[in-house]
Order: C-alpha cells, then sequence, then structure tokens
C-alpha cells in the first residue's frame, strides 16, 4: 500500500523476529519504529541490520532489545543478565514519546492446529498459550491507540484450560480499555493469498482499538475488516511467478566440502541466501521422482496414504502426517513454516532436475520479503526466523489500513 499521510506514528514490535511487520510497516512512510522485542539471537541480530541498511536508524542496535517478555519489570526499567546482556529497559528508549501503536504476534506454536495433533498433550501444558498477557501489559503500560495481534488460524479453536483461549485474550484488553471486533470469529481470518502472497497461510488479525480515542471503535473496526483491508487484495500468485527467475541449483555428480561443509549441489552466487542444503543421495534420488511425477502427470504420489507410505518404506519410521510435499509451479505454496529449520521435506522444489528443498531465499520469496533482505546467522535459524515471519506484503496492507483508521479517527496532526 502506497503512502497515505506524511504522519508518523510511533510503533512498538513484540515477539518481532527477524521483522516481517516492521518492513510492512516501515514501507507506508508513516510508522517510526520506537522499539522492538525478541527473545532469540539471530532475529534480533538481522533486524538490527534491517533497520540500519534499509531503514536509516543509525541507532539500529540501542532500539532491538534481546530479551525475554515474560520478565516485563526488567523489560520496562532495565537488567544485567549473562544471556541478554544489559540494557536501560524500553521505559528508557521510549522517553517522552508517544506511542501510537503496538503490533506483534505471539509465539503461535500452542495454538497451532498441527502443534496439537502431534503434542500428547494437544499442547495444553505449554506456557506460550499465555504468552499474550505479556503482549497485554506491555499495551498497558504504553496505551497506544492502536494494536496489531497476529496470530495462526489456529487460535479461532484452541483451548488451553477448557475457555476458547480468544475469549481470554478479548477480555484481557477489554480490562485495560480497549476494544475488539464484537464478531470476533467472523472478521479476523485472513488468508495471505488473497492479497498478493504467493503461499497459502491463514492468519487471525486482531486490531484493538483505545475506547476513550476513538469515537465509535466498532465502526472503524468493521471498516478495517469490511472495507479498508479487503479493497487490497490482489491477483492469486503462484510459485512460479516468486521463485521462476532464481538460478537453479543442480545436484553435483558426487558432494563435495566447501569452507568446512558438505556441498551436494551446485551453488550460484548473486542472491543473498540462495544456497540449498545439504542432501544426501538417497534423499536426491526421492526428490526428483516426486517432482517428475508431477511433471509427467503420472501423479502416482498424489494421495497423503501414498506419501505416507514411501516414508516409511524409506526411512523406517510412521509419521502422523505425510512428510513430502512438491511445491507447485501454477500454484501459491503451502504454508512456509518454522519446522523448515529440521528440514525442508514439505517444500520440494518443483523442478525435477534441481533434486533439492526449498533455499532460505525461495522461502523468503514465498513470504514476500525483499531480495535486499538479508537474513543473519545459521542456516537453521534463517530458516526458522522466515517461516515465524508475517509476510512483509501483507503487513504493509494492514499497515495501510491502520493509517488510514488513525488518520480519518484522529486527524493529521
Amino acid at each position: 500500500m502506497k503512502k497515505t499521510t506524511n504522519k508518523k506514528y510511533n510503533m512498538i514490535d513484540l515477539f518481532a523476529g527477524c521483522g516481517g511487520l516492521v518492513d510492512g510497516f516501515e514501507k507506508t512512510g508513516n510508522f517510526k519504529t520506537l522499539a522492538c522485542v525478541e527473545w532469540e539471537k539471530e532475529p534480533c541480530l538481522t533486524l538490527v541490520n534491517r533497520l540500519n541498511k534499509k531503514w536509516g536508524y543509525k541507532n539500529s542496535d540501542d532500539l532491538v532489545l534481546h530479551f525475554d517478555i515474560q520478565r516485563d519489570n526488567e523489560l520496562f526499567s532495565g537488567w544485567k543478565d549473562h544471556k541478554y546482556g544489559s540494557n536501560t529497559g524500553l521505559d528508557s528508549i521510549i522517553g517522552e514519546n508517544k506511542v501510537d501503536i503496538i503490533v506483534g504476534g505471539p509465539p503461535c506454536q500452542a495454538y497451532s492446529i498441527a502443534g496439537r495433533i502431534r503434542d500428547d498433550k494437544g499442547m495444553k501444558k505449554d506456557y506460550r498459550n499465555y504468552l499474550f498477557e505479556s503482549y497485554v501489559k506491555v499495551v498497558n503500560r504504553y496505551k497506544p491507540k492502536v494494536f496489531v495481534f497476529e496470530n495462526v488460524f489456529g487460535i479461532l479453536s484452541a483451548k488451553p484450560d477448557g475457555t476458547p483461549i480468544l475469549d481470554e485474550i478479548k477480555k484481557s484488553f477489554k480490562d485495560i480499555g480497549y476494544e475488539i471486533v464484537e464478531n470476533i470469529r467472523k472478521n479476523v481470518l485472513f488468508n495471505v493469498t488473497d492479497y498478493g502472497v504467493p503461499q497459502n497461510r491463514s492468519r487471525v488479525i486482531l486490531i484493538g482499538l483505545k475506547k476513550d480515542v476513538f469515537k465509535d471503535p466498532q465502526k472503524s473496526l468493521l471498516n478495517f475488516y469490511e472495507n479498508l483491508l479487503p479493497s487490497n487484495r490482489e491477483k492469486i500468485m503462484t510459485v512460479r511467478d516468486a521463485i521462476a527467475d532464481l538460478p537453479p541449483l543442480l545436484p553435483l555428480k558426487e558432494p563435495t566440502v566447501v569452507s568446512g561443509k558438505k556441498v551436494s549441489h551446485g551453488v550460484v552466487g548473486g542472491h543473498l541466501n540462495h544456497f540449498p542444503r545439504f542432501h544426501n543421495g538417497r534423499d536426491i534420488s526421492i526428490f526428483k521422482e516426486l517432482s517428475l511425477d508431477i511433471e509427467t502427470g503420472e501423479n502416482k504420489y498424489s494421495s497423503t496414504e501414498k506419501l505416507r507410505k514411501l516414508y516409511t518404506k524409506v526411512t523406517g519410521k510412521d509419521s502422523k502426517i505425510h512428510k513430502y510435499h512438491v511445491i507447485n509451479w501454477g500454484k501459491p505454496s503451502n504454508t512456509i513454516v518454522a519446522h523448515l529449520f529440521k528440514d525442508g521435506l514439505r517444500h520440494i522444489h518443483p523442478d525435477s532436475k534441481q533434486g533439492r528443498t526449498i533455499t532460505v531465499r525461495e522461502a523468503a520469496r514465498l513470504q514476500t520479503f525483499d531480495d535486499d533482505f538479508e537474513f543473519l546467522g545459521p542456516i537453521s535459524s534463517q530458516y526458522k526466523m522466515v517461516g515465524n515471519a508475517v509476510p512483509p506484503k501483507f503487513a504493509n496492507k494492514i499497515a495501510g489500513s491502520v493509517s488510514l483508521i488513525l488518520e480519518e479517527t484522529l486527524g493529521k496532526k
């Protein structure tokens, strides 16, 4: 979405990751990043780098707080810690600035349906179910006009203690003076595929408005959900649209060692983070067979049951869900997930000649990160941060719509 006003709205990003939300909001030109909070090191390094090189924040080291948000008293007032170093705290960084908006998405694994399937206790005992409480505490302290809370669609059905978690979240924000749309289960679910992101990714977007700031919060919320954000829909983008122009990375005749690392595929320069992970001969053969099956139209592995049997045959292991999936040139990708840091079996490249899973750059393209976005740290961390991020293009459309709510309701100042 294009810039709509010269106003700069001050923003804090919580559970910031590598900065998918920040990138989308910064692109509007309407938002100034005051601070970001993230507890993992590599996303912090990546975000510091991005804020400095792309968005011109000379003090980006100070703006990105590497810390555990659950330790809220120290988060606000400062800490000295063997793991997180030392910092004067969020209060000091925010200073006299008025916070206009807080954005962020607490870790989604506890709410995800896939996570509940894999976990013996259905994730009911996972501490991440209640990380939203830390989000609420930060909102209550800085009292922004608006907050944006992003999460997986599984949050709509999550009941870790028997009560729908969405009802608990809504009540928590209501208790501190914020309104969320009344018909919460009708309005808040979006598939980013409808917004120009070449990936099937359903996400819940909760917008909260401060009741004593907005004249008619429910009217403004319905305008966001029914008019402003939907007006930004785009045609569906495919895997081909996203990654077809990237140079092919073909299997070597024999694995080799480069800079101390085993390499199974040729590497072509020119694109950041476009390096294939190592695959053994068995996996290369399987990847080729599966993608060729689609290319030839034989479709021998079109059913989940056949893919599960193939996985068991090859590995000797059983799986509740099928492990192999070839992304399709002519369709959006399946969801880019953090699990990519473990393996890419659910994201096999569609070109049978390449016999590999997707690279970090290909995953980033499917998430709509710009090619100049540099992911730092080990390749496993890069995959994880890409999978955890909000697609910047979708974030940009949210940002533009929120800008209009702020502008129309509060006027230009």
